[in-house]
């Protein structure tokens, strides 16, 4: 399985193909760009035009120096961390000493650019490795871990006391179906109190969700109908645990429930390219009431993603006064970091 410790916030020299490190790399450079440039500037009128010319140099390097870093970015991290983070900046000085060089061959720039060019790549290039190592340690394996337990820890009562209530509910009326709805509750329970720092496959996520709407559809009769709706997946896809289980159960709790008549639930898993693309839809009995229900399952999901996947992952709701919907974009992970 794939551990939390895996997660990119925790490495000290960060995973190059990571979209929130790309980012904070793009974000951090020409900041740093931005303030040369008015320093150099001699008043705010020509800082615009300063920022431009700097940036047309600036912005080939960064991205070359990117696409390197995350095509070498298993070996280096194979590397001890000085000697990972010594590696970054002298390829860094070393990409703009090879600018500035040709820039000079075609008589650009001086000779002397050429060094000052390098120096300050390093230079760049050395505070935003000490940025990733401050962050790295502020969010350690250890910190991340401890808040994923108490996000969990959130969840595993309310859906407990849920799956218990639904057995409670059969136990006079159908006590065969009691039984065996007590079979299922256990498997829940046991998935319930697995270790939050690992991830599980995409199809003990199904298999989760599938008993868990199973239960209420004991509780709740022909009032409660689920469409799954699977599309090409790897079943054995890491993904991190009880992702979909609270928003089934908010579906059933605030859609399904309030309306006399019931309705569907509807599940959608498929891939799209490198991403994993999750739907839950159900009718509801008006837009407050579902916005005011889904909050708090919502803010832990997000918080969860956030966690595990950085700003790769996402989640989206689409709302109207019949229809909820709540969509999670997860990258596709096949292997541990």
């Amino acid at each position: 399985m794939t551990s939390i410790r895996h997660f990119p916030a925790t490495q000290p020299l960060p995973d190059w193909r990571n979209f929130g490190v790309m980012l904070r790399v793009l974000l951090g450079i020409n900041l740093l760009a931005a303030v040369a440039a008015l320093i150099q500037s001699p008043d705010l009128a020509s800082w615009g035009e300063r920022f431009v010319a700097m940036a047309s140099v600036v912005e080939p390097l960064l991205l070359i120096g990117l696409a390197v870093l995350s095509l070498c970015r298993d070996l280096l991290w194979r590397l001890r961390l000085r000697v990972g983070q010594a590696c970054v900046l002298a390829l860094a000085g070393g990409l703009a000493a090879v600018l500035f060089a040709y820039g000079h061959s075609l008589h650009l720039v001086e000779a002397e650019a050429v060094t000052r060019g390098s120096l300050l790549a390093m230079t760049a290039t050395g505070m935003l490795l000490l940025y990733f190592e401050l962050r790295s340690r502020a969010l350690s394996p250890a910190q991340a871990e401890a808040r994923l337990a108490a996000l969990n820890a959130r969840i595993r009562p309310h859906f407990l006391f849920n799956s218990l209530n639904a057995v409670l509910s059969l136990i006079r009326a159908r006590p065969k179906e009691a039984e065996a709805a007590l079979e299922a509750l256990s498997d829940l329970f046991r998935a319930a109190m697995r270790d939050p720092s690992e991830r599980v496959s995409l199809a003990d996520e199904i298999a989760l969700g599938r008993q868990y709407l199973e239960l209420e559809q004991l509780r709740l009769g022909e009032r409660l109908a689920v469409d799954w709706q699977l599309g090409e997946l790897a079943l054995d896809l890491p993904i991190p645990p009880l992702m979909l289980q609270p928003l089934l159960e908010n579906a059933v709790r605030h859609g399904i429930e309030p309306l006399p008549e019931g309705g569907t639930v509807v599940v959608g898993l498929e891939r799209r390219g490198d991403e994993l693309l999750v739907r839950i839809a159900n009718p509801t009995a008006g837009r407050s009431a579902a916005a005011a229900g889904n909050q708090m399952a919502l803010l832990n999901i997000r918080e969860r993603l956030a966690l595990y996947y950085d700003l790769e992952a996402r989640l989206e709701t689409e709302i109207d006064d019949h229809h909820y919907e709540v969509r999670i974009v997860l990258p596709c992970q096949r292997k541990p970091r």
